[in-house]
């Protein structure tokens, strides 16, 4: 699956905070699986601008190291910017691809990844990547997005725009949830060298207080620029209303509250 139709994280790195609250839930449960211990030193693969890293930091504070890496220069910028505001000075974020990662062998002692792996060019490197870095008897946590008929929002914006659009230009549906075929990230797992891994399923709801706050924050954060810039400007005013379809099943009047489906793999090397 190209790259290209991905949003591009470098240019939307400030804008993609406002979907943080959204998934900090995510975090709490990569945390907790993780275990993190005063002495540790932590590694973060794509951590964004700066999630959960940020968070982790300033829980533990100075008993711990903890470094953010990121293939998106964007994004570590705003990072490194959050580090500096909260004075923490026990973490530090970088620009570099997690299928590279210059550090040595055995050098973490918690490794983590939020919704990272299935972005990389190359899952599978990006894995073993992780493995070579972890110390043995290190242990790791991260999460992927589940099947695509499991994450509503982003099947919804793929089904308006699929044949709106040429290829490159669809919505990354495809990529986002790659790794969420039944079994295919536990056998990854096992190629990059994990022997010791639980992969569990669990459940993310976006809550909104209708559907034009979830339509408000999806313009606010350009999720979709690439979309609407591959259609003609006569096409465009119609988006909303066909993706505003699909959410009809999810609201009450509580507002609008969508589930979605991730996976967590954790254990120790």
């Amino acid at each position: 699956m190209s790259q290209m139709n991905q949003p591009d994280w470098d240019k939307i790195a400030e804008k993609f905070d406002l979907w943080l609250p959204h998934i900090a839930p995510v975090g709490e449960v990569l945390l907790d699986k993780l275990a993190a211990k005063p002495g540790d030193r932590i590694l973060d693969v794509a951590s964004g601008t700066g999630e959960p890293a940020l968070t982790l930091a300033q829980r533990m504070g100075n008993r711990v190291t903890i470094v953010g890496t990121d293939s998106a220069a964007g994004m570590v910028r705003v990072a490194q910017h959050k580090a500096q505001q909260l004075r923490l000075n026990h973490l530090q974020f970088e620009t570099l691809k997690a299928e590279k990662m210059h550090f040595a062998d055995n050098t973490f002692d918690r490794v983590l990844c939020r919704f990272g792996v299935m972005l990389f060019e190359d899952p599978q490197q990006g894995l073993n990547e992780m493995h070579r870095v972890l110390k043995p008897g290190g242990r790791y946590a991260l999460s992927v997005w589940s099947t695509p008929e499991t994450m509503p929002t982003m099947l919804w914006s793929y089904e308006v725009f699929k044949n709106k659009v040429p290829a490159h230009a669809q919505p990354p549906l495809p990529k986002i949830t790659s790794l969420g075929v039944p079994g295919l990230l536990d056998e990854m797992l096992r190629r990059a060298g994990f022997r010791d891994f639980v992969v569990e399923r669990h459940t993310l709801h976006y809550q909104f207080a209708s559907f034009n706050e979830f339509w408000n924050l999806v313009e606010a954060t350009d999720i979709l620029k690439a979309q609407y810039d591959a259609l003609p400007q006569d096409a465009r005013a119609s988006i909303r209303d066909e993706i505003a379809v699909y959410a009809l099943a999810y609201q009450s009047e509580h507002g609008l509250k969508v589930p979605h489906d991730y996976l967590v793999a954790y254990g120790t090397r």
